[in-house]
């Protein structure tokens, strides 16, 4: 008992915390050595997490934007598509009313425009019964694809002569090939075009798309119709009009070249100028085809039929 005031202090204390156990005969200095380690360490684990916080966030970032140009981009190529094949861009309103509304007065100033003469044309008269008539009325056959260029700048003839006997549905603007002669012309496309009129029907056949793809095909009639009258070369060729068994153009009347690199409003803004060369050839080549109607209408309606120079272009076919 009396060696108890002798005991060592250290073995009747409690003994030390668990967390700071090495650092038991350690110095002042290497205590503070060591704390500083610990604060670096923890300091660097710190900012390895914020790093690989951030490569997370990236990843995820550039994933999502990832899927966002991917969205983008069929978009876009679908609407690309749209436009450049079947479908098209609806014509603005000013566009429309510039090609379906050409007075008469400036159609009868420019009578057959900058076209060569008739003999020199792709276009005569014939006697047929076939597809003379659809629903009581004579039917106006056209064939042609969009891909073409020739059918391109013969578009705008069509419509202009069409609008004169009836009303077009909404019309939509395409342009040809980027492959062919006269490439991307702006024309129309009258793939599903909506067409009314007392006097006829409009039956257009877009044979192929802008990529020379199967579109629409040809009936048994309409193909027979084509080879009968118009097979050149072992084939037959764009754009072909037949104008119920009374006439048929089987091929341009005039250049795309003087529609190359107009827009589709430049163009329809240019066809109430008589003086203009897009007038003279869209204009006069409408002329004809406007004839060739009256041929296979009985000369219905007399207030176009009678109107100059109708009349001296069918006597002329």
């Amino acid at each position: 008992m009396g060696d108890s005031a002798h005991e060592d202090p250290h073995l009747t204390q409690p003994g030390p915390p668990r967390h700071t156990t090495k650092l038991v005969g350690m110095g002042k200095a290497e205590r503070n050595r060591a704390d500083n380690a610990r604060a670096r360490i923890a300091q660097q684990q710190a900012a390895m997490r914020k790093a690989e916080q951030r490569r997370r966030l990236f990843t995820v970032a550039g994933a999502i934007l990832t899927v966002i140009v991917v969205v983008v981009a069929i978009i876009v190529i679908r609407s690309f598509s749209g436009q450049k094949q079947a479908g098209g861009a609806k014509l603005s309103n000013s566009a429309f009313a510039g090609l379906t509304t050409v007075p008469a007065s400036t159609l009868a100033k420019i009578g057959t425009g900058a076209l060569p003469t008739t003999k020199n044309l792709p276009i005569r008269s014939i006697n047929d019964t076939t597809l003379a008539s659809s629903s009581g009325k004579p039917e106006f056959l056209y064939i042609g694809a969009e891909f073409c260029p020739y059918c391109a700048a013969m578009r705008w003839s069509m419509a202009v002569a069409l609008s004169r006997f009836g009303t077009f549905g909404t019309l939509r603007g395409i342009h040809s090939t980027s492959h062919d002669v006269y490439p991307n012309t702006a024309t129309l496309t009258f793939y599903k075009q909506k067409y009314t009129s007392p006097y006829l029907t409009f039956t257009p056949v877009e044979n192929e798309t802008v990529a020379e793809t199967p579109l629409q095909p040809t009936t048994s009639q309409q193909q027979a119709i084509w080879v009968k009258y118009d097979t050149q070369n072992g084939g037959q060729g764009f754009p072909f009009m037949y104008f119920g068994g009374k006439a048929i153009i089987t091929g341009p009347m005039y250049s795309p070249s003087v529609l190359q690199g107009l827009t589709w409003s430049q163009i329809t803004g240019q066809l109430s100028n008589p003086n203009s060369a897009v007038a003279q050839n869209v204009n006069g080549a409408a002329n004809y085809i406007t004839a060739s109607i009256c041929k296979m209408t009985n000369n219905a309606p007399a207030s176009v039929c009678t109107a100059a120079p109708i009349p001296a272009i069918q006597a002329k076919l």
